[in-house]
């Protein structure tokens, strides 16, 4: 929600909290929107995590979140130096959206920059944080 008004749902499939630090780079969308596509996280017929979003016909709600760049180590308020700025930010999570949707995946996403509200109904335990820092160039698809 963006003042009062829906502006994106999904049914089953994956939310996605995207988060753009100051170093990254448009490769690093490209690699994560990949790892993401692949990832087994769905349920196959004998309950084993072993198919993926499309393997299950899901969507992907992808909300811009600078905030998991929020480092309390020090004193009481979150320090956001480690974010990307806004322009590379809105421009790198566009770039990830693209990526999705260029591989035919059926993406909803966010409004960069507004204060939204997000209601997500997880279903099953599943919850990964997917990191791209400390990846070699050959870690995609491993």
């Amino acid at each position: 929600m963006v003042a009062d008004a829906e502006i994106a749902r999904i049914g089953p499939g994956l939310v996605v909290l995207l988060g753009v630090g100051a170093d990254d780079r448009p490769e690093d969308g490209e690699r994560l929107a990949a790892k993401i596509l692949d990832l087994r996280v769905f349920d196959d017929d004998r309950g084993r995590l072993d198919r993926t979003v499309r393997d299950v016909g899901g969507s992907i709600l992808v909300v811009p979140q600078f905030t998991l760049y929020g480092d309390v180590r020090r004193g009481r308020r979150p320090d956001f130096t480690a974010a990307a700025a806004a322009e590379t930010g809105r421009r790198l999570f566009e770039g990830f959206c693209g990526v999705l949707r260029g591989a035919d995946a059926h993406v909803a996403q966010g409004r960069f920059g507004a204060d939204m509200r997000v209601d997500i109904a997880g279903d099953g335990p599943v919850t990964i944080v997917v990191s791209t820092d400390g990846w070699a160039e050959g870690d995609l698809g491993r």
